[in-house]
């Protein structure tokens, strides 16, 4: 589970992760609590508007910070990107203690964090490679997950405490400071140490990871999955706000449903390290949990066993989540794995533009748990959009020693690269030993040159 950890720099990385995922969480509850109550009057609408702003340019800037990601030193990139990040912080704080914050301001300060989130984001995700071999990047990824989540379990509790005793606009320089454990952390890591990457140069190669996506049909449909979920699955900051409101509670409140999540998550998290590799049949799976967790959630009577079932929510969608995470860098050509990741978090993130005003006019309209199960039934169109392609890629077929099972077979023949992406100088880059015959196999024995047709 904690094989990563064997890896200095994945160690330094980690423990400064952590701490600045917990600022962050804290100032993610902050932020959605001072729209809804001190900037509105319990406007779901505005909240939604303020989350679109956020998750809006790393969809609209999708080619430029992929290419930015796999063209530079993605290690000088995060330290430019948090340092940004800590100057946000601080400004917000500091206009919400003067009194002086407006909705407005808000906005435009959401589009900030957004901007910079936007090359933040792909180049912290394909980090991780340059990090760990591949053989362990699905583990690296899942053990990010469980720290984003183990920070969720504490950031929103503390926040909420914070605002209630102290005010929002502290919980903002709070987070300004956990960015220096993540800028001390990136400048301990030992450069030598780094996993040597693939670059492509100039300007025409930024759609290659648009067009190497459009030859991978199985990323297509993680991708359409992972859409709809984040545009209107996970839309928490709206969910547990306006729910912890019609249960009667405070920003505490608020802050301790955030953390409950967390738990489910963690769990998650730690239960995909385990894991030799991500398939993609466990990403649809996760869709479909996500689905029914959402659903029951929708209708629970009282805040507590609201808080319950967020466990599994929360549990169902960091499964499904690392899980896509996993495949999509495991199975990306090395030398467009920041643009792939580029447009996987654009996806990801960028649903929430479309997805979130949406979801909030429904709370506000028809109220929260109309809003839950609007979330809920976009889950259920993944799965089936999950379900239909594994039917047609005939990977689902009839079990030969049961009259009325089904098998998941994944030895049907794919050509997950086109040869002429392969070089020497890639597979040299990206020891991996498979077994002859091996069901997901997505390279070649080190040294060897890779075979034109792979099986997975």
């Amino acid at each position: 589970m904690f094989r990563s950890f064997s890896v200095f720099n994945y160690r330094v990385w980690f423990i400064g992760a952590l701490v600045s995922n917990i600022g962050a969480w804290m100032q993610a509850t902050a932020l959605s609590w001072v729209v809804l109550t001190q900037l509105t009057d319990n406007d779901a609408g505005a909240m939604g508007v303020t989350m679109a702003l956020q998750f809006a340019p790393p969809l609209l800037l999708v080619g430029v910070t992929g290419w930015v990601a796999d063209r530079f030193d993605r290690r000088k990139l995060l330290m430019i990107t948090q340092s940004l990040l800590l100057v946000v912080g601080v400004v917000i704080g500091s206009l919400l203690l003067a009194g002086v914050m407006t909705l407005p301001l808000m906005y435009g300060f959401a589009l900030l964090l957004g901007f910079i989130a936007a090359f933040d984001n792909p180049s912290r995700q394909a980090f991780v490679s340059d990090l760990v071999s591949r053989e362990n990047a699905s583990n690296a990824v899942a053990l990010n997950a469980a720290s984003f989540n183990g920070a969720r379990m504490i950031g929103p509790a503390v926040a909420g405490v914070v605002i209630v005793a102290v005010g929002t606009g502290w919980v903002f320089f709070v987070n300004a400071v956990t960015f220096i454990a993540m800028i001390v952390a990136l400048m301990l890591i030992r450069t030598d140490e780094l996993i040597p990457r693939i670059k492509h140069s100039g300007a025409a190669r930024l759609a290659d990871g648009f067009r190497y996506v459009g030859k991978r049909p199985d990323l297509m449909v993680a991708f359409a999955m992972v859409f709809l979920l984040g545009a209107f699955g996970m839309n928490f900051p709206i969910f547990a706000s306006t729910m912890a409101l019609e249960f009667g509670q405070e920003a505490d409140g608020y802050g301790l449903l955030s953390s409950i999540l967390a738990v489910g998550s963690l769990i998650g998290a730690l239960m995909a390290a385990r894991r030799d590799r991500a398939r993609i049949r466990l990403v649809i799976l996760g869709t479909l949990m996500f689905a029914v967790a959402a659903t029951v959630s929708a209708f629970m009577p009282n805040y507590w066993l609201y808080a319950l079932t967020l466990m599994l929510t929360g549990f169902a969608v960091v499964t499904t989540l690392t899980t896509a995470n996993g495949y999509v860098q495991t199975t990306t050509d090395p030398a467009l794995r920041g643009r792939v990741l580029a447009l996987y978090m654009a996806i990801l993130m960028g649903g929430t533009p479309l997805g979130a005003p949406i979801v909030g006019w429904v709370a506000d309209e028809f109220g929260p748990r109309s809003a839950i199960l609007l979330g809920a039934a976009a889950a259920f169109v993944a799965f089936a959009i999950g379900a239909t392609w594994m039917l047609v890629s005939g990977r689902v077929q009839r079990s030969e020693s049961r009259r009325f099972g089904v098998t998941l077979g994944e030895t049907r023949p794919v050509a997950i690269v086109p040869p002429e992406a392969f070089s020497d100088e890639i597979a040299g880059t990206t020891p991996i030993r498979l077994p002859d015959g091996d069901a997901d196999g997505e390279g070649a024995r080190d040294g060897a040159r890779p075979r034109k047709r792979l099986t997975r």
